[in-house]
């Protein structure tokens, strides 16, 4: 158990060194180009994003956690999973190929025809990523990733701001893209070559495909649903008013999903290991939950925070429209890798039928609210998404509680008092930063300042001991 703890020790840190430097570095280059290219730019490449994920999630078909979760994993495994992902692959850009047509008719957009025949590339290449991914995730290796993500995403936003500064406009966003795709297979093949030297087994295939099949089609289902919201938007608003959306979604998800992503690769591989201890499994599974809502409800509520003077000073008034709705959206963000954590569990204890079935679950209700929503504006849209992340969680907790010995009310009451120190302390703060409206980095450092100061009295009065356990843990 000690050396599980501390090679989970030295995967966490480098996993956080390779997400928050590489998602901080692509923020600041996102920041950068929407000052230069304007909301309607961004607005085409948001409408496409759901054809690309959706492609995707087809490619991986659930094989790398299949191939995570399985310890007696063979060659013949790797091998199986490697060819069936590039056709796939190649299949899915066929598809999107001669679709694009269709696609720009829908969205009365003709540009869009060109620009996903171009960026479903990115299928193609992302798909031989896969397995030198699972090898580095198998062994939690994520210094490697660390070294590949980073590298890549300056060198695609690098070029991408060049282009933009020239005049390249939407096919800047599009270069990037593919560019970022390239490095990442290229400097992965070069560490950890993908080519595997067993052979294609039906036995393999049959594992694989049963038990990453769910996976695929609860992926499939949170795809197309977390993009639905463009796709409607987009139909039925400008590329102007995408791009508001897509801007403020992705801002709000990028912490999310950095933090989440830290989580998951550690979580996943851990909580593998402990599976066949179910005492063990549960305490970690708490521990885990505890420690990520102490840390990161406070980092999404504080961007919520700060969205209008943030967005206002750093890319102009053009972008204000975005702010509500990225404080809207962060509410609900904050709970993602909460979320990661919950559904983590069900498939390292091989319930991926469970977690389908969640998954469908989750979806109704959502569409439901999305439903209703949209008769009142976007902003209310946002709002129906926020609410729709809290009775995922009710959802969520309702099954781990019954793989578990931790109940439904002890996962909720380790986070709630949390949640609402963190809802408290921003309330406090935005109202202390009223006052410097007119000078919108003033009163960013007001709200944080406010906002810190109370947030950390009351991890000194209320969870001392789950700090104290905490620096010990990141000390070991």
């Amino acid at each position: 158990m000690p050396e599980l703890v501390n090679k989970a020790k030295k995967g966490l840190q480098w996993s956080a060194i390779e997400r928050i430097l590489t998602q901080g570095i692509q923020l600041l280059i996102t920041l950068l180009l929407a000052r230069l290219l304007g909301p309607s730019v961004f607005g085409l490449v948001g409408m496409l994003a759901v054809f690309i994920a959706i492609a995707n999630v087809f490619v991986e078909s659930g094989f790398t956690s299949a191939l995570i979760r399985k310890t007696d994993r063979c060659d013949n495994d790797l091998t199986t999973a490697f060819y069936y992902n590039i056709a796939v692959s190649v299949m899915c850009y066929l598809v999107l190929y001669f679709s694009a047509p269709y696609v720009a008719q829908f969205y009365q957009q003709h540009e869009l025809q060109s620009l996903l025949r171009v960026l479903g590339l990115t299928v193609v290449i992302n798909a031989f990523t896969l397995i030198p991914r699972v090898k580095l995730n198998i062994v939690m290796d994520f210094k490697t990733q660390a070294k590949v993500s980073i590298v890549s995403v300056v060198i695609s936003g690098t070029t991408a701001i060049l282009l933009a500064i020239n005049g390249f406009g939407v096919w800047a966003l599009v270069i990037q893209t593919l560019l970022n795709a390239s490095s990442n297979t290229l400097f992965y093949n070069l560490l950890t070559p993908c080519l595997p030297s067993g052979k294609v087994s039906k036995q393999s295939f049959n594992y694989l495909f049963g038990y990453g099949s769910k996976i695929l089609l609860s992926g499939l289902l949170d795809v197309i649903y977390n993009n639905l919201y463009q796709i409607i938007i987009g139909k039925k608003f400008s590329p102007a008013v995408v791009g508001q959306f897509s801007q403020a979604n992705q801002l709000a998800s990028v912490p999310a999903s950095t933090l989440t992503g830290i989580i998951q690769r550690v979580s996943f591989p851990m909580f593998s290991q402990l599976q066949e201890d179910p005492i063990k499994l549960g305490n970690a599974y708490q521990l885990t939950l505890k420690m990520a809502a102490i840390v990161i409800f406070p980092l999404i509520i504080g961007l919520g925070l700060i969205a209008e003077p943030l967005l206002t000073s750093l890319l102009g008034n053009q972008w204000q429209p975005a702010a509500a709705l990225l404080t809207a959206l962060c509410l609900g963000y904050m709970l993602y890798p909460i979320h990661a954590i919950n559904l983590n569990l069900l498939q390292v204890t091989g319930r991926s039928d469970l977690f389908l079935k969640l998954e469908v679950l989750k979806k109704i209700i959502g569409v439901t609210i999305l439903l209703l929503s949209i008769p009142y504006g976007i902003l209310v849209m946002a709002i129906g998404l926020s609410i729709t992340s809290y009775i995922a969680l009710l959802l969520n907790t309702y099954y781990t509680a019954k793989l578990t010995h931790i109940s439904q009310w002890r996962q909720c009451k380790d986070i709630t008092p949390i949640w609402l120190a963190v809802i408290l302390s921003a309330a406090l703060a935005y109202v202390a930063g009223l006052a410097w409206q007119a000078q919108p980095l003033l009163q960013i450092a007001i709200n944080l300042f406010v906002a810190l100061l109370c947030y950390s009295l009351y991890l000194f009065f209320a969870q001392k001991p789950l700090v104290i356990q905490l620096r010990t843990i990141l000390r070991r």
